[in-house]
């Protein structure tokens, strides 16, 4: 049986910041199913996997049991592989949930893809965060892959995740993540932008 296919992506500016996720779910000779919306604040990662969870559970209630994921984090697809552990504690309760909803399906493959492939999941992104301003203008963690290349514009990613969590600290933020938050959104800026990569 030909699988459904399913784009997710989830975004955060600030980490923590403002949220989305969106996903689009395409079966064959039927028109998309989409849906996306704002998570208030919260990190990229935990807006990742919320995106992976409406998704599931979505395709549950459409009585879906092949499906393909594609998802631009490769955090996620590779955690959700196992093929990296999930140490973050709230990245860890979705994970737990994401692998119980696949029990609804006979078959699900999840795909790392590049943005430029899922670029449909990423505009519905934009467009919660942002109305219809240019995405462009609006979502610089979403620029094309030779921008994302650049040493330079990947330190300044990280910078970026860095004064904000510490901005947080020193206003003693409730809602400030914690070292290991912090960690695992540096990991995905590394990752993303080329400098870690695969062996």
């Amino acid at each position: 049986m030909e699988p459904v296919i399913v784009h997710i992506d989830g975004a955060a500016r600030g980490n923590h910041g403002p949220a989305a996720f969106a996903f689009v779910i395409q079966s064959p000779g039927q028109p998309p199913v989409e849906e996306h919306g704002k998570l208030g604040d919260t990190t990229n990662n935990i807006a990742e996997y919320t995106a992976l969870l409406r998704a599931l559970e979505k395709a549950a209630t459409l009585s879906l049991k092949h499906l393909h994921v594609h998802s631009d984090s490769e955090l996620l697809v590779k955690q959700m592989n196992g093929e990296y552990r999930v140490k973050n504690a709230d990245l860890k309760e979705l994970y737990d949930q994401a692998q119980e909803l696949l029990d609804e399906f006979q078959h699900v493959k999840i795909t790392h893809v590049r943005r430029e492939n899922n670029k449909r999941a990423d505009q519905l992104c934009n467009i919660a965060l942002d109305g219809d301003k240019p995405k462009a203008a609006t979502k610089p963690r979403k620029e094309a892959s030779h921008a994302k290349s650049d040493p330079a514009a990947v330190r300044d990613d990280c910078l970026v995740c860095l004064e904000s969590a510490r901005q947080s600290w020193i206003a003693n933020d409730p809602r400030a993540p914690s070292a290991a938050q912090v960690w695992e959104q540096l990991w995905s800026v590394l990752e993303e932008g080329g400098v870690l990569k695969k062996k």
